[in-house]
């Protein structure tokens, strides 16, 4: 009821200030003109061990090359650029974390000293109502998240919700793979089904492959799966899981899932399939990505932390924040893709439709998306 009520509240939409999906770069780096987080130390803190900001990892790993690690790239390119201390946490028992030890971390981040807690995936909500209001003076930024209620429903307005149109970036990404010339493709997402941001951009991919089928008039086939991605780690069964399908006809993969994507790209390796990356760009990771569907985790947590010490809290505290086209905060990475057969130009043309409302993506939360005209849905269970 809680989440239900934190989700009627307004929206606000922060329009031309992210830079993830546009050629320039965040404004606040530092003298050395650092803006590379690989270069930067993962945790930077006073000589007693205190420091001001901290990031709660979701499940999976800090160096997940996806969503954690985008997160807290953003964490350490502000705390670099404005020189604050920062500490990561991750909560104890890896991808069993129960409630209590995402509760335990966070209070321990606020022990030590922060100004500011980063935390990352919506698992954290439960978590964060307690923290905050046990830490009423300690701001609370909720990536992949919405705002919170207190255990009298009142809205917590230390806590800031910060969510992406996946949907946007799922379709960008699903409206390629078929422009590209593939028409056999899979979707493995994390979280079992029930993570938001995987269903958005699950769906998202089906309605692009969908408008791309149509505009081609060609039939498209996805196998479509949450098997093996509930805490979001690779596994041998996914690995095994996505051998299969390469087998059996698919071209490319969207892995939607963190390390997830160390399975699917195993398994690419091995058949000469095809993937394509989720949250950040992950060209870099494998030969086998062709495009990666981004959103700008790295600047949405930069922007959230500077309004905290901008004295302009008061803006997004108790809000939710939705951020997509509109905001450069979703995109394909032009510059690294393989794609030969649809252009730059063609994908300028389209996101700007996206951003002008002439295209309509769905951001329904469905677990399953329905087969259509054009795109044959194949559940795996």
């Amino acid at each position: 009821m809680k989440k239900i009520l934190a989700l009627l509240l307004a929206v606000v939409m922060v329009l031309g200030l992210f830079a993830a999906c546009a050629e320039s770069k965040p404004d606040n780096t530092d003298p050395n003109n650092v803006q590379n987080a690989d270069d930067i130390p993962d945790e930077m803190t006073s000589e007693d061990g205190k420091y001001q900001i901290a990031f709660i990892t979701d499940v999976g790993a800090l160096k997940d090359q996806s969503f954690n690690q985008g997160t807290y790239d953003g964490v350490k390119l502000y705390a670099n650029a404005n020189g604050k201390t920062y500490k990561y946490y991750q909560p104890a028992n890896g991808d069993k974390a129960t409630n209590e030890d995402r509760i335990a971390a966070m209070e321990l981040a606020c022990k030590n000293g922060a100004e500011v807690v980063v935390a990352a995936g919506f698992m954290q909500e439960d978590a964060l109502v307690s923290a905050a209001q046990k830490y009423p003076d300690v701001n609370f930024v909720f990536i992949d998240g919405y705002p919170v209620n207190d255990d009298d429903d009142n809205v917590l307005t230390n806590v800031a919700g910060v969510a992406f149109q996946e949907e946007q970036s799922g379709y960008l990404a699903g409206y390629a793979a078929v422009m590209e010339g593939y028409t056999k493709l899979g979707f493995t997402g994390g979280g079992g089904g029930t993570n938001p941001a995987c269903q958005r951009f699950g769906y998202g991919f089906v309605q692009g492959a969908e408008a791309a089928a149509a505009a081609k008039d060609v039939k498209v086939e996805i196998n479509y799966s949450w098997l093996y991605g509930a805490n979001f780690n690779p596994s041998s069964e996914l690995q095994t899981m996505a051998t299969g399908w390469y087998q059996n006809g698919t071209e490319v993969i969207f892995c939607c899932g963190g390390s997830m994507f160390t399975s699917v790209t195993a398994a690419a390796a091995a058949e000469d399939g095809k993937v394509i990356g989720v949250d950040v760009d992950q060209s870099s990771q494998h030969n086998s990505v062709i495009t990666s569907a981004m959103k700008g985790l790295a600047d949405a947590t930069q922007w959230a932390l500077a309004k905290h010490y901008g004295d302009q809290w008061d803006e997004i505290g108790g809000k939710s924040t939705s951020l997509g086209a509109k905001d450069n905060a979703v995109c394909l990475p032009t510059a690294t893709w393989t794609l030969k057969n649809w252009s730059v130009e063609d994908y300028e043309k389209l996101f700007k439709d996206i951003v002008d409302g002439k295209v309509e993506i769905s951001s329904n939360l469905v677990e399953f998306p329905e087969s259509t005209d054009n795109v044959t849905v194949n559940p795996v269970e």
